[in-house]
């Protein structure tokens, strides 16, 4: 009867402890499910107007930037990259497929995908952070640069236009005519155009400028603008920076100088920059995406420049043409082969 007793009494025990042990076991559970609930996994698309070394540089370094603020790929965010490959349809179906996929952020490189990013994500108040575009406010991005207020903002590229004619004077004393190609579409093009032509008077140049529409239209527009001056500079066009060998391979047949703006044009055989660094730029763009995933209002947050331009000589380019270094840039030149 007693051993009776204790069996009883001893299953009861063994039931309440299983209980028990079952219990923290799927509190337990619950907890790490809740944990891992909290630690959020952030869906992020990039949409880049075309592929040329600028602009890949301004999503390497917007995804440094999100790394440096704590937005780690693989471990709490998600990119999702697509590349227009240089068409604004393109752009669009992207842009609205990210938008489809409720990302929580897009960053949009280059104008017309920005554009194109704002369109489809404003009704959504998804937010888009744009990089590399020169002129937020033409491009009806955002209402200022110090407040934007559209749902959007994000960097600008836009150039040292006078550091650049100052080095292209150094370079060429006796030069009078720059030459500039540029896409009729994209308002950036338009407005550095204008400021080229604001300033060239100061440094005794005038801007001849021939605009195009289309990859075609490349070939045939460079003929034209090099018989009529002694030298190029690139914008941060995409259509013609796209194209940047064909109007390179042109103008060394002639022995005229193309000058970039900014490195990567340097490196691809353009003879000197006095721009910006893209990877900086992106890298600068990427902090700011981290500031409205951490529940800053994207409205309140400023477009921000890079001020400071880097020098940057293509030696091999330089020797081709015959010219040398400058003395007054010897200092700040970064010579590249």
């Amino acid at each position: 009867m007693k051993k009776s007793l204790l069996k009883t009494l001893l299953g009861l025990c063994m039931v309440t402890l299983l209980t028990v042990f079952a219990g923290c076991s799927s509190g337990e559970k619950e907890a790490a499910e809740q944990t891992s609930g909290d630690a959020k996994t952030y869906k992020i698309g990039i949409t880049q107007i075309a592929d040329h070394p600028s602009l890949d540089n301004c999503r390497i370094g917007f995804i440094e930037g999100l790394k440096e603020e704590g937005f780690i790929e693989g471990e709490n965010v998600i990119f999702d990259y697509k590349s227009a490959k240089g068409e604004i349809a393109t752009a669009n179906t992207i842009a609205t497929s990210f938008v489809g996929n409720n990302y929580d952020l897009i960053c949009a490189i280059a104008t017309p995908s920005a554009q194109t990013a704002y369109t489809a994500a404003v009704e959504k108040k998804i937010p888009v952070v744009f990089s590399a575009v020169s002129d937020p406010i033409a491009a009806k991005l955002a209402n200022s640069l110090e407040q934007p207020g559209k749902g959007a903002t994000g960097t600008s590229d836009v150039i040292p236009v006078e550091q650049q004619l100052a080095m292209i004077r150094a370079f060429l004393p006796d030069a009078k005519k720059i030459g500039i190609l540029y896409n009729t579409s994209e308002p950036n093009s338009a407005t550095q155009i204008a400021m080229y032509e604001a300033a060239a008077g100061k440094y005794n140049f005038e801007i001849v400028k021939v605009g195009v529409a289309t990859q075609a239209d490349i070939p045939m527009a460079t003929d034209n603008i090099l018989g009529k001056v002694d030298c190029i500079t690139n914008l941060t066009d995409n259509l013609v920076v796209s194209n940047l060998q064909t109007v390179l391979g042109k103008a060394n047949a002639k022995k005229i100088p193309v000058f970039g703006s900014e490195e990567e044009q340097v490196k691809n055989g353009c003879l000197a920059s006095q721009g910006i660094d893209y990877i900086k730029l992106g890298v600068q763009t990427g902090k700011i995406a981290a500031r409205v995933l951490k529940g800053e209002d994207i409205n309140n947050i400023p477009i921000e420049t890079i001020q400071e331009s880097q020098l940057v000589v293509n030696e091999t380019v330089m020797n081709n043409l015959g010219l040398t270094l400058p003395e007054s840039l010897k200092a700040t030149a970064q010579l590249v082969k």
